[in-house]
């Protein structure tokens, strides 16, 4: 009975849970580490999920889980960003009309630039950037994982595009 409950509500958001646990680790090989704890801790709290959105669930338990394997793992003076190829890609890709090999290789660039501008943002606005533009949660979701109120999930929302757009800006007019 349980293991058909945790194939239910886990196993169908597991690259979202890996996903998550990349951006916020900076490396696939701790996300999966942080995955695999997570897992654990769904399992034996899969009697306790009342119901109600089970990504945001699972999501919920990725973060906590990512940010007690990287305090027991990591100093506190070292932040890993680690390879960009570890990163999901931000951007699709490339349209069929725009298949050339220059349209490839600058859509790649961009993508490149858009994962290291996201992974140059505090923690607390990278966190919950990645929640609402590339896993789809809701403010309300972001805003009981987190432990914050909805205004500041927007507001660092707000800031988190900003710095974004700033950063990701200001490297496209910065002279040869």
């Amino acid at each position: 009975m349980l293991a058909a409950r945790f194939a239910e509500v886990v196993l169908p958001h597991l690259g979202d849970a890996l996903s998550l646990a990349r951006w916020l680790t900076g490396n696939a090989a701790d996300a999966e580490d942080v995955v695999q704890e997570a897992c654990l801790k769904a399992h034996a709290g899969i009697a306790g999920f009342a119901g109600g959105n089970p990504r945001a669930w699972l999501l919920t338990i990725v973060r906590n889980a990512s940010y007690t394997w990287m305090a027991r793992n990591r100093p506190r003076s070292v932040v890993a960003v680690g390879g960009l190829a570890d990163l999901d890609d931000v951007s699709p890709p490339p349209d069929n009309d725009a298949d050339s090999p220059e349209a490839a290789l600058i859509a790649k660039a961009n993508s490149a630039a858009v994962e290291a501008a996201i992974a140059r943002l505090p923690d607390a606005f990278r966190e919950t950037l990645v929640l609402r533009d590339i896993n789809g949660l809701s403010y309300r979701e972001i805003a009981a994982m987190l432990g914050v109120p909805q205004g500041t999930v927007m507001s660092r929302l707000a800031r988190a595009r900003s710095l974004l757009m700033t950063d990701i800006g200001g490297r496209h007019h910065e002279p040869a």
